[in-house]
This record gives C-alpha cells, structure tokens and sequence, in this order.
C-alpha cells in the first residue's frame, strides 16, 4: 500500500484508498477538467471536494499541495519511476495523465504539440477572459457603475468563440476526428459561460454553428456527464 503520509494535505483529506490516484477538486470549470479526464481515461481516484465557499484552499494543508491556493491539484501514488507526485495546474495535469497513458494525446509529434497548443489556448485566454466575463456580468462586478470592464470581456469573449468557431468548422472535436485533451480542457468552460454565467445571449452564441454543435457532443459523452457532478459539492 502507498504512504502518502509525507503529503501535507492528506492529514486534513485523509486517503482512504491511497494506492489511488487523490483528487483535490470541486466542479467548475477548472475542476472539471480533470474529473472528466480521470472519467475518461479509466484510471481509479479517489475525489475529496475542497469548499472554496469556506476558503479551504487557502489552509495549510491545502497550500502544501498548491501554494497558489486553487483547485484542481492531485497526488499520484504512482508516479515517475513508482514514486508519488503532486501536480497543479488544470492544464499541467491533464497533459501529465495523457502522457502517463497514452490516452487523448496523438502520438504523432506535430500532432502532440499542436494539441497541447489548444490546451494553452484555453488555459491562457478562454478561462481568464470567460472568469471575468462571469464575474462582471453574474456576479459582483454587475453592480459596478462603470460597464466599460464587462464590456471589454464580453468583445474578448465573443471574439474567442469566433476562433473556436473557425477552428472547429468541418471538424467533429478541436483535433479532427480525434476527441482530445483539448476538448476536455475547452468543454466546461464553454458550457459555463452559457449556462451557469448566463451570457449566451451577450456573446452572441445563438449566431454560431460549429461551436454549439460540439458542446452538444461533448456534454452527450457519458464520460463528461460523470465528470461534471465530480467530486461532489459539499451539503
């Protein structure tokens, strides 16, 4: 059995199943990259939900894992040469478990890294800009006076949409034919600024094609459906 006493957090989140690999998460949008993910691919984990409503991120325990205080991290008891790891970063360890197994990531070298430029792409423009449309239009930010920040994300938002639109033109998935890390990485946000955000309307996504018809077949995916309600959020 795996010791994974050495790891700060799970004093606080005790592994039950240590040989697993451990899920610190709570579904949103970063989250459930990597719930989806660990769906997909098959490998056993065990989820432990961190309430950010409570600010557990910001504890000891949890910063040990992740010193920049955000979900998703995981502890793999299993990791290079047998030896546990941590990792953080949503993008980080989705490419790190398609790598570990050879699993929603092309072989082909050209093709490897211009799927991991997709991941890049949603990790350095759609979750920030999509997160501060959320946050000026659904949240406090509404109640700013001054519109002109809401209206600067939803232009960067729609604009992103529109490349998601070209890019995914002709194709089934990001990559082609060939359901991706990409696509893991792209789905929840995009399904978050329509859904849980409320701004389709504002960005226009009523006017796009390609993009609303692969959410659609992302969200059919038992896989994604399962991810989505992973871990469950604390009562």
């Amino acid at each position: 059995m795996s010791d994974l006493s050495a790891f700060a957090i799970t004093r606080r989140w005790p592994a039950l199943h240590p040989d697993r690999l451990q899920l610190y998460s709570l579904p949103t949008p970063n989250g459930v990259k990597v719930s989806i993910m660990l769906e997909e691919i098959g490998l056993p984990y065990e989820p432990h939900a961190i309430d950010i409503g409570k600010n557990e991120t910001w504890t000891p325990e949890f910063l040990s894992l992740n010193p920049n205080g955000k979900i998703p991290a995981i502890i793999d008891p299993d990791g290079p040469g047998g030896k546990p790891i941590s990792l953080f970063e949503s993008g980080a360890i989705l490419q790190y478990l398609a790598e570990k197994t050879g699993k929603l990531l092309p072989a082909d070298p050209a093709r490897r890294i211009e799927t991991i430029q997709w991941v890049h792409f949603q990790m350095a423009a759609i979750g920030p800009m999509f997160g501060q449309l959320g946050f000026f239009h659904k949240f406090a930010g509404r109640e700013y006076e001054d519109k002109r920040p809401l209206q600067r994300y939803v232009d960067e938002s729609k604009r992103l949409l529109r490349v998601l639109e070209s890019r995914l033109d002709g194709r089934r998935w990001i990559m082609g034919e060939a359901y991706s890390i990409a696509d893991v990485a792209l789905l929840g946000w995009v399904r978050n600024l329509i859904g849980f955000y409320g701004a389709g309307e504002l960005v226009e996504y009523d006017r796009l094609k390609a993009v609303p018809a692969w959410l659609e077949r992302g969200l059919a995916r038992p896989a994604v459906q399962r991810g989505l309600e992973i871990p469950k959020r604390p009562g």
